[in-house]
């Protein structure tokens, strides 16, 4: 028995030598896939929860760059006092900071998607401000 637990401790001890002896190397290959041009320097970034949107903070203004897209498809106006930029774990929230006026700010971001309903049967006005879709017809 003794020495059976002795050819294991030698195995092991022999496994674990291996692995922190050898080591892997990997090489690293990159494109670039555009460049941006921006109105103003930006001073932070931040990538969204989902990875869909880069989130550009600049003096006076934030842009929303669709990284699925490849372009900027929306900006926030925001004080130029703010230099710092950071999405809240769920995505839904933007926080910004100023370290010389010693502030933060919390912008909820809401996505809203439009719907073709054009072609579909309407019960209701038309023009109605909100409009509920159903799709019972898929099972």
């Amino acid at each position: 028995m003794k020495r059976f637990f002795y050819f294991i401790s030698l195995i092991v001890s022999f496994v674990v030598s291996v692995g922190f002896v050898t080591s892997a190397s990997a090489e690293l290959e990159w494109t670039f896939r555009k460049q941006v041009p921006l109105t103003s320097a930006p001073l932070d970034n931040a990538v969204s929860a989902d990875g869909q949107s880069l989130y550009i903070l600049s003096a006076g203004e934030i842009l929303v760059y669709s990284l699925t897209l490849n372009k900027t498809i929306n900006t926030i106006p925001i004080e130029s006092e703010y230099d710092s930029i950071a999405v809240s774990p769920r995505g839904n929230s933007l926080i910004v900071t100023s370290s010389t006026g010693k502030s933060l700010k919390i912008i909820d971001l809401e996505f809203r998607y439009n719907i073709d309903v054009s072609d579909l049967p309407l019960k209701g006005p038309a023009d109605a401000p909100v409009t509920i879709a159903v799709f019972s017809d898929y099972q």
